[in-house]
């Protein structure tokens, strides 16, 4: 049985902020200006449904997690990570920068949006190479683009299914993905996905195209050591890395290798994070979700709720 928000809130709250925001700065360290202009919505705008579900830090970054390890399954977007990134030796980094970029596209002004798109496309045009299959493989590839986002999309969604303590209502879903898929097609994806039907028959389609590799076992063995920067790091990471996993669809948690023993960890971890969810939720009331709110003149608390 979770403890009521009122008792958990109090003493933990600062200590969870500070570790948070530690862990994971504001995206807002590059010069993006979540309070101005009033009354630019961005790409999505306070009645979105991207909006609500990017609010929820708890199933934000436990579906961040799971759309990692979803993504190693693919060995060409694989080879792009592997040949041309510096995860091995920052890939705290590298999660900072998703974050960044997925908190800039949601809730930044249009322009500075915008921006981040470019900027993104400008290097994934120099990302290219030839896979361990000999095939050759781009990041601008409107393929490989799809996969990534959608591997993201499903696990925030997920995530936010998960440990928001929300209920989506009938088409929130469909909504979420059809939102959501401007960004992945502005960034070069082309037949995304866009409702939670379409998605399923995606994952049908791929699954021929996935494999477990010992590149997929390597970035993974990295990912399951990460160090963040906070009390009780590996408590931390453990319980994220195990609540990630618990949204994996069976086809991936067997594609993964996972065994019955991490499985019964992944349940335990997701018991745990939506206990203690709403801490967090009370820890970041002055996030980027709710400057981006003011921004917009409306109340923050309205992310909580829908219609």
């Amino acid at each position: 049985m979770p403890l009521p928000i009122d008792l958990l809130s109090r003493p933990a709250r600062e200590p969870i902020r500070r570790w948070v925001l530690r862990a994971f700065p504001r995206p807002d360290s590059g010069g993006i200006d979540y309070d101005q202009p009033a009354g630019d919505a961005g790409l999505f705008g306070p009645d979105s449904a991207t909006w609500r579900v990017h609010a929820d830090f708890p199933g934000m970054l436990a579906g961040g997690l799971a759309a990692l390890s979803l993504q190693t399954l693919h060995p060409l977007a694989l080879a792009g990570v592997w040949d041309h990134s510096n995860f091995r030796d920052d890939l705290l980094g590298r999660l900072r920068r998703t974050t960044a970029f997925v908190g800039g596209t949601t809730y930044a002004p249009r322009a500075p949006a915008e921006a981040l798109i470019a900027r993104v496309r400008r290097i994934h045009a120099q990302v290219a190479g030839v896979g361990e299959d000999g095939r050759p493989y781009s990041a601008s590839d409107p393929q490989l683009l799809t996969w990534v986002h959608v591997t993201e999309a499903y696990s925030f969604l997920q995530g936010y299914r998960r440990y928001s303590h929300a209920r989506l209502p009938a088409g929130a879903a469909d909504r979420y993905y059809d939102e959501a898929r401007r960004v992945a097609e502005a960034l070069g994806a082309r037949q995304v996905p866009a409702s939670e039907r379409e998605v399923e028959a995606y994952f049908q389609r791929i699954q021929p195209d996935l494999a477990f590799t010992d590149r997929s076992r390597a970035v993974l063995d990295l990912l399951w050591r990460v160090r963040l920067p906070v009390p009780a790091a590996g408590l931390s990471r453990d319980l994220f890395l195990h609540a990630g996993a618990a949204l994996l669809p069976d086809w991936a948690a067997q594609g993964l290798r996972r065994t019955p023993a991490q499985q019964l960890q992944a349940r335990l971890a997701a018991t745990a994070l939506w206990s203690i969810a709403p801490v967090f939720r009370a820890a970041l009331k002055d996030g980027i979700a709710s400057r981006a709110c003011r921004r917009m003149g409306v109340d923050p608390g309205q992310l909580l709720h829908w219609h």
